[in-house]
This record gives structure tokens, sequence and C-alpha cells, in this order.
């Protein structure tokens, strides 16, 4: 059974009105939090790249990709749950679990519930909340993994029409 409906959580991946990127994260996190969704990445096989600026590196341990130098280039790891689904990791800091998603990879039920899944796997390997937000706006997230009802589900209403 599907976490959510894509009937009624449309209007949450439209591009036009998330912004095509919108931020995932992990609020109160660490760096062993960080290290545990690589392990989870590295555990579930999902494809994955990691890269600094125009060079792909093995993936690290979480501590020395979070202690680089101030002036190192963000580093980011794209991670594929699926073929279609694509999730990309950035590690501005070991506080808070980030990446982005693709909306206009995530349209349909199918790849929702892929999405859904994806957020499931890292809020139960953490034990942790895992929020989505409009791009660039991190205080407001739409829906997201809870902990208690262990499922992803909306924490705003849709809009309608």
């Amino acid at each position: 059974m599907s976490d959510l409906l894509w009937d009624d959580v449309k209007c949450f991946f439209d591009p036009d009105l998330m912004g095509a990127l919108p931020d995932v994260r992990v609020p109160d996190a660490s760096v062993e939090d960080w290290q545990s969704v690589l392990d989870l990445i590295a555990e579930k096989g999902w494809p994955c790249q990691y890269s600094e600026g125009d060079m792909a590196l093995p993936v690290p341990r979480a501590e020395e990709v979070l202690y680089r130098p101030a002036d190192a280039e963000c580093p980011e790891l794209r991670v594929r749950p699926s073929a279609e689904v694509l999730a990309i990791f950035r590690f501005h800091a070991d506080v808070e679990v980030d990446f982005d998603v693709d909306l206009r990879e995530l349209q349909g039920q199918d790849r929702l519930d892929v999405f859904c899944g994806f957020l499931r796997e890292i809020g139960r390997r953490l034990g942790k909340p895992v929020l989505m937000d409009p791009e660039g706006d991190d205080d407001h997230p739409v829906l997201g993994f809870d902990v208690e009802a262990d499922r992803v589900v909306l924490l705003a209403e849709p809009q309608v029409g």
C-alpha cells in the first residue's frame, strides 16, 4: 500500500510551485547519522557517484567529507534508489543530512512510491523525521517521514485547483 496517493499530493511535485529541486532534510543530525546514510546506500546497493568538483572519487567516510578544509569545493553524492529517481546529497553541515530531488523525475504514483520508500528507509535507519520543503524554504515542510507513524505523511494542505 502507498504512503501517499499521487492524486492527493501532485501539487507538491509541481516544479513551478515547489521549485525543480525541493530540499529534503533530516534535522538535528550528526556525523554518525551521515555515516548511517552512507552505510545504508552501500547496503542497499543503490547506484551512486561521489564527486568533488569535476572529479569522481570513491565515497569517503562521513567525517572525512564533513570536516574538509573551509575552502574545499562542496562535494555531492548522486544516488539512484531507482533508475528513474535521483537524490543529490550535499555535505553542507554535520547537523543536517540534506539532499535534493528533481521533481521533473518524480511524476506519477510509481515514482512517488519509490520516493516515499527512500524517505522511509532513511527515516527508519536514523529514527528521525525526513522532511521535504519547497526549494529554498526550509521552514515549511509539505511532507515527510513520520517516525511514530512509520510512514510518509502530509505536513501541509495540498493546493486545490
